[in-house]
């Protein structure tokens, strides 16, 4: 393994990104890292600036100037850099196609003139759209149900043709329900997990979208690491130019997750067991339910995640306790 091999992430001071900028640096690597903190976090990156292996790049994926700059001598990229949910989407679809669509065609076109070895990229779950087959196979998709999943849609559709057309090493990691640490329970697009978290800690009442029986992934932080680390630099020919499902291969409701969510959090506030839970309408552009075969994984990769939701819960649960109670 390259000790010292250089590794782009871009959108690392993101909740995934960070994660995965704090990991690769632990393992000796050379870290740059892409953002221009749209939706990530100075304080993420903070604790690596004085890491002689890091550097930060302030910039913006849509100039392909500063994807270049970035990208100069980095043997890999990690591409989490991206302008997240469904909901954003439905309300600024152009925003959304701009950063998703015209800044990954930046960075691929970037990272195919510097001659990068590999670029592992982010790709979403959403892109199974309509379809109900369950469990999720890769290469059965429905119609997608967001301008978001068009985007990370297209983004599979456009590093396949760079794959073809100028022979780079592409693989798509297609993120199912990620949660855990340093991932922002603010803002009007928060994820459910930590928002809910941040809503019970306050004794505030959540609001669960339609009867809670929707079901998702949720996938843990470190598996998702582990399948990055391991597209990165799997050897085998035949893992190259694919896609990949990146979750726990698992599912649970809205309601599961949050009786384990008052189960969790009433350990340090007893009083939690008490806040009720209110439901609200169905959102527009959910996928009812979310469940992904790991297989193509565990055959290619070796993929064998690591943790199962009910931990990695309990493990976010107590990040967030320690760093953001107030």
């Amino acid at each position: 393994m390259e000790q010292k091999a250089a590794i782009l992430i871009t959108g690392g001071a993101g909740f995934i990104g960070s994660n995965l900028c704090d990991y690769f640096l632990s393992k000796g690597y050379k870290v740059v890292c892409l953002d221009n903190f749209s939706t990530g976090h100075r304080s993420n990156v903070e604790p690596f600036l004085t890491n002689p292996n890091f550097t930060l790049v302030e910039g913006d994926i849509r100039n392909l100037s500063d994807c270049k700059k970035a990208v100069e001598n980095c043997q890999y990229v990690l591409h989490e850099a991206a302008l997240g949910s469904v909901p954003r989407s439905i309300n600024d679809p152009i925003t959304s196609n701009d950063v998703n669509v015209s800044g990954f065609l930046n960075m691929l076109t970037a990272s195919r003139d510097a001659g990068v070895k590999r670029f592992v990229y982010a790709a979403s779950s959403s892109t199974y759209g309509d379809s109900e087959s369950l469990p999720k196979v890769e290469d059965v998709i429905g119609r997608p149900l967001s301008p978001y999943a068009v985007t990370k849609y297209v983004n599979e559709l456009y590093a396949d043709v760079f794959a073809r057309t100028y022979g780079m090493e592409c693989i798509g990691l297609r993120y199912f329900n990620v949660f855990g640490r340093r991932q922002d329970p603010n803002g009007a697009y928060a994820a459910v997990i930590p928002k809910f978290v941040m809503q019970f800690m306050k004794h505030e009442s959540p609001v669960i979208n339609g009867d809670g029986m929707y079901s998702r992934d949720f996938t843990y932080i470190d598996n998702v690491i582990q399948m990055n680390e391991l597209a990165l630099f799997t050897q085998n020919p035949k893992a190259v130019n694919q896609i990949y499902n990146t979750a726990a291969g698992d599912r649970n409701t809205l309601n599961d997750m949050v009786l384990l969510l008052r189960e969790y959090l009433s350990r340090f506030d007893p009083a939690i067991k008490n806040v009720e839970v209110i439901y609200g309408p169905q959102r527009l552009g959910d996928i009812p339910h979310s469940l992904a075969s790991v297989d193509k994984a565990h055959a290619l990769l070796g993929y064998d995640p690591k943790f199962r939701f009910a931990e990695g819960l309990s493990l976010a649960v107590e990040w967030y306790w320690t760093n953001l109670k107030t």
